[in-house]
């Protein structure tokens, strides 16, 4: 297949390039400087709704990942609109571009997030279930799968796919944790009943390239292990992995002081998320459970006599 990739350049796209170009697919990336424009990447500017209409047309499916981060600095009312017009504004330009008639391509796999369902509790939610209300990232991701419409409309196969938390070492919710951790300075987050609903970057790559290959995967598609577990259960599991006390909690009005309306959503709430969809079609997960899924990003082996 030949790939268009927008957001190559991060955690997730970074991998899906590699695992992509070794299975022998053609990847190229959509950029948004000119001059970095060459070799079968793509320029595109998605604040402005420009992009190489001849190069999308070429290609068998894009796969966008583009978006600003949600968990890089306090959520002021600059960062907000950031988070939301990137997402929607790339979506949109890509959504257009596919929707055209000149031999457009068939697949579009976009990024979503399981901050869809808003701050669910103790009860399980997959693919079926509402969005969440009130608060911003349901919103965010709510405008974010509205802007798919025109490829959807245009004729094209496309996937939503809903991340969970992503588990990787050189990046991500994880990567921040590991230093304090390390230090013997984790713990809990508010009351630790929260549902973390959790997935290891290589399953989240395989993912995806299911998704590119297998026709029977359409819409929203909850990209996170079958085991969700509670921050208090992902606190002593980090914490048994790296051999560290985890005695240093973090009470919720400490959360909400330190990072705001960010805290609360992220840090302070939770979803209980099923992956319905792709169990359904038969997707096997290399890491379902967590503490396995945690030794083998963090490079830890399994534990032994050792560690008793």
């Amino acid at each position: 297949m030949k790939i268009l990739i927008a957001g190559a350049s991060g955690l997730v796209g970074t991998s899906l390039m590699m695992a992509l170009s070794s299975a022998g697919h053609t990847v190229n990336r959509l950029v948004r400087r000119r001059e970095l424009a060459t070799g079968g990447d793509a320029y595109w500017n998605p604040s402005t709704g420009e992009i190489d209409q001849q190069a999308v047309a070429q290609t068998d499916a894009v796969v966008n990942l583009a978006g600003e981060s949600i968990a890089a600095g306090r959520w002021s009312a600059t960062k907000k609109r950031a988070i939301l017009d990137s997402r929607v504004q790339g979506t949109n330009t890509i959504a257009r571009a596919l929707s055209q008639p000149n031999g457009h391509p068939k697949i579009l796999i976009n990024a979503s997030a399981i901050g869809y369902y808003g701050n669910r509790g103790e009860g399980w939610v997959d693919e079926l279930s509402a969005s969440g209300r009130g608060d911003f990232l349901s919103e965010v991701c709510r405008q974010w799968e509205a802007a798919t419409a025109p490829a959807a409309q245009g004729g094209a196969r496309v996937v939503m796919t809903r991340f969970g938390v992503i588990l990787s070492s050189q990046g991500g919710a994880l990567a921040k944790m590991l230093l304090p951790f390390r230090l013997g300075l984790g713990g809990v987050i508010g009351s630790g009943e929260q549902y973390m609903s959790w997935i290891t970057l290589d399953d989240v790559v395989d993912a995806i390239i299911r998704a590119l290959v297998d026709d029977t995967l359409s819409g929203p598609v909850n990209v996170v292990s079958p085991h969700p577990v509670t921050n208090r259960e992902f606190t002593k599991t980090l914490g048994r992995v790296l051999r560290r006390p985890t005695l240093f909690p973090m009470p919720a009005f400490a959360a909400k002081l330190v990072f705001g309306e960010m805290g609360e959503e992220l840090l302070l709430s939770g979803q209980r998320v099923k992956p319905a969809k792709l169990l359904t079609a038969g997707y096997e997960f290399s890491y379902p459970e967590l503490e396995a899924g945690l030794r083998h990003v963090i490079g830890r082996p399994q534990q032994g006599a050792y560690e008793r």
